[in-house]
């Protein structure tokens, strides 16, 4: 099933996507949190008449850095023994075609798109690999905008990855999905219709896969209900700049794009 939160008349809700291809869906509203047992109650729109938001809330978003080689050769890294996890404040989060803004602090602001991980209802707590498959509820579309000049400067990545804006999610969380190779793709331009292509990469290289993130973070932190897990970008992250339109995509999940503006 296809989870989405968005906006319509009557104010916010939950509700499920349906139909095939990119025309002609509709979101049916449930009376209920996607974790628990579904209840439609009845009302349903097309998805062109309403406003998709962030798919769900999130006391934290953890990003995994480095878990692709290519991505860390690509910044002069060495690939890491042992995931390596940051934390990205829940201020950070947008929904599909809220704007980036680039912030006046950094001349440097980089896409990095991934594959997002959303825990379920149960949460995580110190779970081996088995108990880690158990506890994700889907998957999303997640984009770990990031200052790499602040990243280069500071000690730790804390102001790199956490102003407000730099964790677009979205459109919806896709639950019953095998993600252990699909594609990821990023594409940057100023024209919808003739975009630049900067990353290709596919899940089945990641260093560290889904169900060994979770069980190690969990062993540092409880996961909670609708927590997101970025799970690392391959290479060809570049630099955006006010009038680009992100546009980032994951087999099997849709396409999340976000407009990029400055705060100058």
């Amino acid at each position: 099933m296809r989870f989405a939160r968005f906006v319509h008349a009557g104010g916010v809700s939950f509700g499920v996507v349906e139909g095939d291809g990119d025309s002609g869906l509709t979101v049916a509203e449930i009376g209920s949190l996607p974790f628990e047992a579904v209840r439609f109650t009845g009302q349903r729109w097309a998805l062109a008449d309403v406003r998709l938001l962030a798919p769900i809330f999130s006391s934290k978003v953890i990003g995994v850095g480095r878990n692709y080689a290519d991505h860390a050769a690509e910044l002069g890294n060495e690939v890491p023994k042992e995931p390596l996890i940051f934390i990205k404040p829940s201020t950070s989060v947008i929904g599909p075609n809220d704007a980036i803004r680039l912030p006046p602090q950094s001349q440097q602001v980089e896409e990095e798109a991934e594959l997002a991980v959303v825990i379920g209802a149960t949460g995580a707590r110190r779970v081996d690999r088995a108990g880690a498959a158990s506890a994700i509820f889907g998957y999303t579309v997640g984009n770990d905008v990031t200052a790499r000049d602040l990243q280069r400067k500071d000690p730790q990545w804390t102001r790199a990855k956490g102003f407000d804006s730099f964790c677009p999610i979205g459109p919806w969380i896709v639950t019953d999905l095998d993600v252990s190779d699909v594609e990821i793709r990023c594409e940057v331009g100023r024209n919808p219709e003739a975009m630049e292509v900067r990353q290709i990469g596919r899940t089945k290289d990641m260093i560290f896969d889904i169900p060994t993130l979770v069980s190690y973070i969990s062993h540092v932190m409880t996961l909670l209900p609708g927590d997101i897990i970025l799970t690392g970008t391959p290479a060809g992250v570049s630099e955006i700049t006010a009038g680009d339109l992100v546009s980032v995509s994951v087999q099997g999940i849709g396409e999340l794009r976000n407009p990029v503006v400055s705060l100058d």
